[in-house]
């Protein structure tokens, strides 16, 4: 600090306290939000830590000084955080008869109210769904409003709630089905759906999850004054409180099956969350394994949210992943992942 400028003491100070925050964020996955209500805002922001920690080390880099090693430090004890928020390859392996492929999709109730001004929502949906022709499909926020079937899934797990405006989770499958149910998620609109595939000799369970959503506007162009700002804060942390709650009722319940499984859905968390790494536990996170870029899943202007996952167990094999952020036709985006079940973990 005493060879420093005046102006390097001020930006090391901010690079310091920035270090701070950012070696919190490491640690909040593995703390439950209902202790750390006010940390645990910090997960969504962690990204931005991250790259903050990347402008500081390239600040001091520059100029030769040794207080790049702060930052350095700091980034390489983060480097596995780096790779659920940016890959910078994907990975695709060949194709082969055994491979499936599971999609899954937050609709939005197939743009029911015309929150986007289009009419051919439900269309362009059910002709992408078509184009993509995955064996399995998992839907959240799904609606019968759509006047039309996926006919080619002969195997269906649909469950509905609501008086008025009946909306739920689906499950379609090409393979057959010889089991099926739901997770209640209690005081939520927002539930568990899951289903029992088989697939050659294996009996896979497929959980479709939607779990609390924060409700807070996508558009960050809206005036936050003071008053907003604590509301916000509330609404995150009441909300990161409900789905601690949630995913440990879906890890109950997944520990209490004994074969392999896949969960889709939308956890409306970042992958930095104690609700993620939850559910998450030893499973794979397919965008992780073959994933490319920021794999950005909710349409958040100017922020790369990824909040929708495909997770697997290690018996699966990831071939492919594959994020359609450019299909706009809901607030969230389709993603698909290319499996292969291995007998042995890859």
């Amino acid at each position: 600090m005493k060879n420093l400028s005046w102006f390097n003491k001020i930006i090391y100070v901010f690079n310091v306290i920035l270090a701070v925050c950012t070696l919190i964020g490491y640690v909040l996955p593995f703390l439950a939000p209902k202790l750390f209500p006010f940390f645990a805002v910090l997960t969504l922001v962690l990204p931005s830590l991250l790259i903050l920690n990347i402008f500081f080390l390239v600040y001091w880099l520059f100029q030769f000084k040794r207080q790049m090693w702060l930052s350095s430090v700091i980034f390489l004890l983060g480097i596995t955080f780096f790779t659920k928020f940016f890959k910078f390859s994907e990975q695709t392996l060949a194709k082969e008869e055994e491979d499936f492929t599971v999609l899954s999709y937050n609709v939005r109730l197939f743009n029911l109210f015309d929150w986007i001004p289009n009419e051919n929502i439900p269309e362009n949906i059910k002709r992408f769904v078509e184009q993509q022709n995955p064996d399995i499909i998992c839907f959240q926020e799904y609606s019968k409003s759509a006047n039309f079937e996926f006919d080619d899934y002969k195997f269906r797990h649909i469950v509905m709630h609501g008086k008025k405006i009946k909306s739920g989770q689906a499950i379609f499958s090409k393979f057959r089905m010889i089991n099926e149910g739901e997770i209640t998620l209690p005081n939520s609109d927002n539930n568990v759906v899951y289903a029992d595939v088989i697939k050659g000799s294996d009996t896979i369970r497929v959980y479709s999850i939607h779990l609390q959503s924060i409700n807070i506007s996508p558009d960050i162009n809206e005036k936050i004054d003071e008053s907003k700002s604590k509301l916000i804060f509330k609404r995150i942390s009441s909300a990161f409180k409900e789905q601690q709650v949630q995913s440990e009722l879906i890890q109950s319940h997944m520990n209490d099956f004994k074969g392999s499984k896949i969960i889709c859905g939308d956890m409306n968390n970042s992958a930095f969350s104690y609700v993620y790494n939850n559910i998450k536990g030893d499973m794979q996170d397919a965008f992780v394994r073959a994933g490319k870029g920021f794999g950005k899943t909710y349409n958040y202007k100017y922020y790369p949210a990824r909040i929708d996952y495909i997770l697997v167990d290690e018996i699966f094999e990831v071939k492919e992943f594959e994020t359609f952020d450019n299909f706009k036709n809901s607030d969230h985006f389709p993603i698909l992942a290319r499996l292969k079940i291995t007998k042995d973990e890859p």
